[in-house]
């Protein structure tokens, strides 16, 4: 394996873009950096890593299902001969609230992060974010009426916000930074492969009577499965050590305690090794002055504003690129190109699943060899030129339809290539240790927000400007995009989360 330590022979980015020395020199000489020179790498072993990513990765595969589920399960619950109710009559604005209400809990579920999540943990915040997906689920598939089925989907969508939040913090704080991109790059890859089942189970029960409560009930199975293994797993180290340093718990009991999860956590044999490493990690935490607990305006100062920015800016253009919306018209750009055995609604979804999980796996493959800036760059370029594509067709060539499915095809490899994998990651490593609970949650709620926003202003936005200078405006943003990862974004490849706060923020 490549030295961690050979990363940090590059030329650090500024705040404001390479090559700004007096930036440079502002940061060297307020955060002194504690790890100098070739260090060694975090030593770990990949079968006692398995378990640490693929619990709370669960939580994703989780989220990824009920986006899959709920298309299938709208067609369901109105059909009068399949709903298996006396209420499938409902309106416009009742079906919205049944696909949209996840949402509206992950939205929910994020502001709470804000307040919980370093009181719980990591651990604990993902331990009850399954007992809130195992208790949407229920309820969502047993609902006896409307309003409890509606009831059911938000307590679903906290659990969604919950997850969204710890988990990717969780494999951050406990994967060896050689693996550390891989595992969180790997967590989008699940999110992906919940949708392909998602749509696999409303294909296998929508002909069913009451089809919509087995779609939403299956995940209850695998809601349970995340609890007992998130019970099972230890507690993040960093989280220890940082109660610790603030004074919630006795230092050297924590560090002993520390010491152990990290050796289940990694696969480490040998202690003294485990207790260099816990070592390394308390010297940073003093010498950062993390002993305060901390306030919700830090995360608007210093470093956490810069994190904000990064993280927060990432996050939002991942949605405001038009991902929601490119997806919206899939089928009818198949169905014109005439794939008739594609224009059904579930068989294009399953199609592009596959596309977008066979990507997210390139992904995660090259982003610890390549890094997050290339894969960003390159990504996002590729995405402004199908947005040209399906902004033309549109606009000019509705003759040639296969430019839009060339557009289409683009644009969905190169968000899973790139904002796709990349932003969760990217969130999880970019935040101080002490700000990193609030700071992460803030970026999810702008993600999730921002996904609101996308989605309930396009049909609007579409019937007045029309698709093809919809998809134009997309672009555009597509280019501010790019502008912000070239000067605002910097490389975290190979670094240890301590060495990225020391030496990037």
């Amino acid at each position: 394996m490549a030295s961690a330590g050979n990363d940090l022979e590059q030329p650090k980015l500024s705040f404001f873009g390479k090559g700004s020395k007096s930036s440079c020199a502002e940061i060297n000489s307020s955060t002194e950096p504690l790890i100098v020179g070739n260090r060694y790498n975090e030593e770990y072993s990949v079968a006692a890593a398995i378990l640490p990513f693929f619990f709370p990765a669960l939580g994703g595969l989780l989220f990824g299902y009920d986006i899959g589920a709920t298309s299938g399960a709208t067609i369901s619950l109105e059909s009068s001969t399949l709903s298996g109710t006396t209420w499938y009559n409902l309106s416009s604005v009742e079906i919205g609230l049944v696909v949209s209400g996840s949402l509206g809990g992950a939205l929910i579920g994020s502001v709470l992060a804000f307040n919980v999540a370093d009181f719980l943990g990591r651990r604990r915040e993902l331990i009850w974010s399954s007992v809130l997906y195992l208790l949407g689920a229920l309820l969502t598939a047993l609902a006896p009426n409307y309003p409890v089925m509606v009831i059911g989907r938000f307590v679903f969508g906290i659990g969604i916000g919950l997850a969204m939040h710890a988990a990717p913090m969780y494999i951050a704080e406990t994967a060896a930074s050689q693996i550390r991109g891989r595992l969180i790059s790997l967590k989008e890859f699940f999110i992906v492969l919940g949708m392909l089942l998602g749509y696999a189970a409303s294909s296998a029960y929508v002909g069913l009577v009451s089809g919509w409560r087995y779609m939403y009930g299956s995940s209850a199975p695998i809601a349970l499965i995340m609890g007992i293994g998130m019970w099972c797993l230890p507690a993040s180290p960093r989280w220890l050590l940082l109660c610790a340093i603030q004074g919630r718990d006795r230092l050297e009991e924590t560090k002993e305690t520390a010491k152990c999860c990290l050796c289940m956590l990694r696969g480490i044999t040998d202690e003294a090794v485990a207790l260099e490493q816990i070592d390394e990690i308390l010297a940073e935490l003093s010498y950062a002055g993390q002993e305060k607990e901390a306030s919700i305006w830090e995360v608007f100062q210093g470093k956490c504003l810069k994190a904000l920015i990064i993280g927060a800016g990432l996050v939002f253009f991942q949605q405001v690129t038009g991902q929601p919306s490119v997806l919206y018209y899939a089928a009818t750009i198949f169905k014109s190109a005439g794939f008739s055995a594609a224009a059904d609604a579930t068989r294009v979804s399953v199609f592009l699943g596959l596309l977008k999980l066979i990507m997210t796996g390139v992904a995660v493959v090259v982003v610890d060899k390549l890094g997050r800036r290339p894969l960003l760059l390159g990504g996002v370029s590729g995405m402004a030129i199908s947005l040209i594509f399906l902004s033309s067709y549109y606009t000019f060539w509705k003759s040639s339809p296969l430019i839009a499915v060339i557009g289409l095809l683009l644009y969905v490899g190169c968000y899973q290539l790139s904002f796709g994998p990349i932003g969760w990651l990217m969130i999880s490593e970019i935040f101080p240790l002490r700000l990193r609970g609030r700071g992460l949650s803030i970026a999810v709620l702008v993600n999730f927000a921002s996904n609101a926003l996308v989605t309930f202003a396009f049909s609007p936005l579409q019937s007045i400007l029309g698709a093809g200078v919809l998809f134009g405006i997309f672009f555009v943003i597509a280019l501010v995009s790019l502008i912000f990862i070239f000067y605002f974004v910097p490389e975290t490849k190979g670094l240890t989360l301590e060495e990225i706060e020391a030496r990037i923020l």
